[in-house]
């Protein structure tokens, strides 16, 4: 979108997002430009970023691109690297970058492992030690977009839960360390939203089952949240420099059960993981947009899905391998 002019640079906060291509990171983008943040935006494909960069160029806001995966520190140092190119500062950084993948445990592979890692913890490390040095200089805020599944075991996720449980760790303890020198680390806690996002995400075993359960969970009333309203608080609370945001009454319910009586809670756990796909089925990592026409019918839910989809940008992306999945939260 260009470079800012001379007597602008420098003189608006500006905030990296990593995953901002859709989304939740598309959202949060999207609600620091409405509060006059300059932008640098990270998905792994430039082509998935077009879309957003043209919805938020709207705002008015000045905005870079970079592809890159966070998994990679080269990669991740070269985000920053823009930042400061482009803008000679950092203000916020926004981890928000992810994989999920839905299945039982038994279906699930050491790559499948690996590549929640590889984002979710190492991307967040990668990022976060480029930035810091910025960050400190702007006595700046780094938000850590975590999940109520890295607080609470989640049936059939066990790759995003183990990873989004290092990354809870790794923000915490982040913040601990760096506040001594002006930068505050909030970690936010999602639980369900209604994104769209199941389309991207990816399933194996019965994956049509695995799709239809998925996408029924994150479109229930009361039990999901919307992600405009999310994204808006996250942000807030972001600026306010607060250690923890807790999104959704289950999910808050949820944390404090655990905390106070996790032997209670992980025989609730148990007994939900009855109720899913026994992994019955050939599925290998199959993204939930190939599975469309085998979910059936989901009613005013399937509906709901699919108009969160378009307002967030999660489109089908060609580019996307199907190992790599997409943050659902």
């Amino acid at each position: 979108m260009g470079n800012p002019s001379p007597d602008r640079r420098g003189t608006r906060p500006v905030a990296i997002v990593t995953g901002a291509s859709r989304g939740l990171g598309f959202l949060i983008a999207r609600e620091l430009a409405r509060l006059g943040h300059d932008l640098v935006l990270c998905a792994r494909s430039a082509d998935s970023m077009r879309a957003a960069e043209i919805d938020l160029a709207r705002t008015g806001v000045e905005i870079a691109t970079v592809a890159a995966d966070v998994a990679e520190r080269d990669e991740a140092q070269a985000v920053v690297a823009e930042a400061e190119r482009r803008f000679g500062r950092l203000d916020v950084l926004v981890l928000n970058a992810g994989v999920i993948q839905v299945g039982p445990a038994a279906t699930m592979s050491e790559a499948d492992y690996a590549a929640a890692m590889d984002v979710m913890f190492w991307g967040a490390l990668h990022m976060s030690t480029a930035a810091m040095p910025l960050l400190r200089r702007s006595r700046g805020r780094l938000l850590a977009v975590t999940s109520v599944g890295g607080k609470l075991p989640a049936p059939h996720l066990l790759p995003y839960t183990a990873a989004k449980h290092a990354a809870v760790g790794f923000a915490e303890g982040l913040r601990v360390e760096v506040i001594r020198e002006g930068v505050s680390v909030t970690v936010g806690v999602p639980g369900l939203m209604r994104t769209g996002s199941p389309r991207n995400a990816v399933f194996s075993g019965d994956g049509a089952a695995e799709s239809r359960w998925f996408t029924a969970a994150a479109n229930l009333p009361l039990v999901s949240m919307d992600a405009e309203r999310a994204a808006r608080r996250l942000v807030r609370a972001t600026l306010r420099r607060r250690p923890e945001i807790i999104l959704t009454p289950l999910a808050k319910l949820g944390v404090r059960a655990h905390a106070i009586a996790p032997s209670t809670s992980l025989r609730v756990v148990s007994l939900v993981n009855r109720l899913l796909p026994n992994g019955d089925g050939a599925d290998r990592t199959v993204p939930g947009h190939r599975l469309r026409d085998r979910v059936g019918r989901l009613g005013g839910m399937a509906r709901r899905d699919d108009v969160a989809a378009v307002r967030t940008h999660e489109l089908d992306d060609p580019g996307r391998s199907p190992q790599a999945g997409a943050d659902a939260r």
